[in-house]
């Protein structure tokens, strides 16, 4: 990467630069590959953070059948950690999973679940788990919370058999004009859903999958416990990433436990952060990291920098260890500072292998939180930063009532935050088309066919604040 006209001598954050167009021999951005090389296995560079209102099953399922990871937070007991990987270990690698219900089950059984995915429709099955009706939310109106779903939905039920391939779905889901169908094996049985969109989708993306062909799911060791033997437990569960995870990286104590866990754990890629210097790095990847994570204060939902005034601009962040990470050999990855595709654009043109987030993705169907409509039936889900308040209360419900309440008096995060979901995009594949379409857009315009070329052909240029307000799009007349 080089600057236009020269490095300046202070930090950037990713609304101080712009990236400038090249000459470019890439006809499409579909000619575009996103394999990210960091070598986790992902085929899209969107690594979702370990916030417990964000990273749940479902976003981990979704996520990885579209070629991210999420990373589970570092709170969640294990035996709960063994549920989710293995229930993402089994899912299909194209077919969604379907909310089912029975026929006697209620419409308020079926409203409250319904919100939980983003294809919007619920499957009722029989006692052999066959197909019997769907259940839409419309198919609610005129009805009671109390009547029975044999009552209300629709049982014109056309199923499609596995095995078809993504583009003969999405022909016979045209061809009935219908947006949503559940798979069934030979037997009738329900085997997952499918949407119109997911069928698209499936031609264009590329799962994150382990050597077994299984969806990719990452999680989170904190250091204050006992890392290496969490980390080892998480192994024999098959979590394929292990991110080790602090808001101060650089410290002895981290380093320790990355060299601990890189003793105990020495096949699976290793994650350590945060950090926003190039001395960090090194120092993370000497100790056993094999990526290094960045930023320290960028995030929506964390008050560190006006906390503590600690913290860097995340693109000179990004730059500074991406080099010194390089030079190991590893890769690093951007945390933070995301509100716009362009960011993901911009971190990896600095060098990131991939680029992790997590407030962006917290107003969806498939948030770890619940959804609620507010008075004027807009849905929403809340969410909180991992230093916050509410955050260290879940985090120390074990401890002594003494030292949960020294601990809650020292907090850096928003406890509480509403997070609309947008009507156009309220799933988290909508959000991702959007932040490959900018990011492949972004490698076209640089001429570059890779994440790496990108990195190697970007030209970036420093702006105004004027000059980042120039860019924004318009809703309405000026």
């Amino acid at each position: 990467m080089q600057f236009l006209n020269g490095q300046p001598n202070y930090d950037l954050t990713y609304s101080d630069v712009f990236l400038v167009p090249g000459l470019s021999a890439v006809p499409s951005r579909m000619d575009v590959s996103l394999l990210t090389p960091d070598g986790i296995g992902t085929s899209i560079p969107i690594v979702v953070s370990n916030m417990t209102a964000i990273a749940g099953r479902r976003m981990a399922e979704t996520v990885a059948r579209r070629g991210g990871v999420v990373v589970l937070p570092q709170d969640i007991p294990l035996d709960a950690v063994e549920r989710v990987v293995a229930f993402v270990k089994s899912r299909h690698v194209m077919y969604d999973t379907p909310i089912t219900l029975s026929a006697h089950d209620t419409v308020g059984e079926a409203l409250s679940l319904i919100h939980k995915r983003s294809h919007g429709a619920l499957v009722v099955v029989d006692r052999d788990e066959s197909p019997i009706g769907i259940f839409t939310e419309t198919d609610a109106n005129g009805f009671d919370r109390f009547a029975q779903l044999e009552n209300v939905m629709s049982r014109e039920v056309l199923t499609l058999p596995d095995g078809l391939d993504a583009q003969s779905i999405f022909e016979r889901l045209s061809e009935a004009r219908l947006n949503f169908a559940p798979v069934v094996d030979s037997d009738g049985r329900l085997m997952g859903c499918i949407t119109r969109k997911g069928a698209l989708r499936s031609t264009i993306y590329q799962p994150a999958v382990d050597d077994q062909g299984r969806l990719l799911i990452s999680v989170a060791v904190g250091v204050n416990a006992d890392p290496a033997t969490r980390a080892k437990a998480l192994a024999r569960l098959g979590v394929d990433v292990i991110v080790v995870d602090t808001a101060h990286g650089h410290q002895d104590r981290m380093l320790e436990a990355v060299s601990e866990v890189r003793r105990h754990v020495k096949s699976i890629p290793l994650v350590a952060g945060n950090v926003v210097t190039a001395s960090g790095t090194r120092d993370l990847i000497h100790a056993g990291a094999d990526i290094v994570k960045v930023g320290v204060g960028p995030g929506a939902m964390c008050t560190t920098r006006m906390m503590t005034g600690v913290g860097r601009p995340q693109f000179s962040a990004v730059l500074e260890c991406s080099a010194a990470a390089r030079s190991l050999g590893k890769h690093v990855w951007a945390d933070g500072g995301v509100r716009y595709p362009r960011d993901v654009a911009l971190g990896l043109a600095a060098g990131a292998g991939n680029v992790m987030f997590g407030s962006l993705l917290a107003g969806t169907y498939e948030s770890a939180a619940d959804t609620v409509r507010d008075a004027q039936g807009r849905l929403y889900k809340e969410s909180f930063g991992m230093a916050s308040n509410r955050a260290v209360r879940n985090r120390t419900r074990t401890e002594s009532a003494v030292e949960r309440a020294r601990k809650e008096l020292f907090e850096e995060g928003i406890s509480t935050s509403r997070m609309y979901l947008d009507e156009e995009r309220p799933g988290v594949e909508d959000i991702i088309d959007q932040i490959v379409a900018g990011v492949r857009s972004s490698c076209t315009y640089a001429g570059a066919r890779s994440i790496d070329e990108l990195h190697d052909r970007a030209t970036v240029g420093v702006q105004s604040a004027s000059g980042y307000d120039e860019g924004r799009p318009l809703d309405t007349s000026w």
